[in-house]
């Protein structure tokens, strides 16, 4: 029943077990009878199995003057395993790493995850508004009651699908400088390595990888930025500020795709994997501190954030609308009156991983 065979399997095969293991009692034991049940919130997800044996003992025959019954009962709770996406996933795999608090508001029908298997490994504050269409962790969560219908816990089959990913690299130096003065001054940054990159006037970035070794990405100047078809890689401790520093701050990121990866040469399986990835944080970055993600009414972030080293916080500032915007984090940090709105279509969503089918003996 939990692999969702067809009705009449589960009773087929409970009868070979049950006449497999008789010796003794074969010739007096009766027909095992099969029924579902409804077992503690569920509905028909348990199988109870009933049998007797019947038999003429010397002593009680004596006493009694009948035979002697004696009847058996088990159950068992089952429940099927599922494939688990989402647009939101904290894969820090001990404590609790997906907090939501004050009056954030989060909406992403894409799902919610937390790799951790602590308890409250996910905790969103009963002022905090969710709504999504999933929350699963490996742990156990603690939710508003309109969040309890779409929660499932204690999963051991969710996974970072990211994790045996290593990022891309582009080693030809580069440096940021503006041209120009006052509102005219502008930046046309090219794909390399940076040692940190500060926006200071109107910036418009070439599509390619920017790597960012040691220092911080930070777009939250009150300037216009827009970058189409980027990647952005952080490594030795760098970071990232992005959107909300100001109404000026008007900032469009859009990630690179297949193809775009493949005309740098890297395989087609690899270009498959790296498309759609607008951040990539290699696994041993270690920042200092954490990767700020604001916006405002005029930002517009598509693609995956992955900082699988750090903890990504929204702020009480932060107002973000997307179409599919998708944060992948060790931690996930959204406060204040953050506002995060992302629409990603289940086909486009990462996958969390799945949990396996589970069977208990419950009585």
């Amino acid at each position: 029943m939990a692999a969702n065979s067809a009705s009449q399997t589960y009773i087929t095969r409970g009868t070979q077990d049950y006449y497999g293991n008789l010796s003794v009692t074969r010739s007096f034991a009766s027909a095992p009878t099969f029924k579902l049940a409804n077992y503690g919130n569920g509905s028909s997800n348990s199988v109870i199995v009933s049998a007797s044996a019947t038999k003429s003992l010397p002593f009680s025959s004596f006493i009694m003057g009948r035979p002697v019954t004696v009847a058996v009962y088990s159950q068992a709770s089952f429940a099927a395993g599922a494939n688990y996406n989402a647009c939101l996933i904290a894969v820090g795999k001990d404590g609790t790493t997906f907090t939501v608090g004050g009056n954030a508001t989060i909406k992403a029908q894409c799902g919610l995850a937390a790799l951790s298997c602590s308890d409250d490994a996910l905790i969103i504050d009963g002022s905090a508004q969710v709504t999504t269409d999933s929350i699963a962790t490996c742990g156990t969560a603690s939710v508003p009651a309109a969040n309890e219908d779409v929660l499932s816990e204690h999963l051991t089959g969710l996974v970072d699908t990211f994790a045996d990913l290593s990022p891309p690299t582009n080693n030809t130096p580069q440096t940021y400088s503006c041209i120009g003065n006052g509102s005219k001054a502008q930046a046309a940054p090219e794909a390399g390595t940076y040692k940190e990159l500060v926006v200071k006037c109107k910036t418009t970035f070439d599509k390619g990888i920017y790597v960012i070794d040691g220092g911080t990405l930070d777009l939250t100047g009150s300037y216009t930025v827009t970058g189409t078809n980027v990647m952005f890689v952080l490594k030795n401790g760098a970071t990232i500020k992005l959107g909300g520093s100001g109404n000026n701050n008007i900032l469009t990121l859009t990630p690179m795709q297949a193809a775009d990866f493949t005309a740098l040469g890297y395989s087609q399986a690899l270009a498959n994997r790296y498309a759609n990835m607008l951040v990539f944080e290699d696994r041993n970055n270690n920042p200092t501190q954490d990767h700020i993600i604001n916006g405002n009414s005029t930002s517009l972030f598509e693609g995956t954030i992955y900082l699988p080293a750090g903890t990504a916080r929204l702020n009480g500032t932060a107002s973000i609308d997307s179409s599919c915007l998708q944060i992948s984090a060790y931690k996930i940090n959204v406060q204040g009156n953050a506002y995060l709105d992302t629409r990603c279509p289940s086909a486009d969503t990462n996958s969390a991983g799945t949990s396996t089918a589970t069977v208990s003996l419950v009585a």
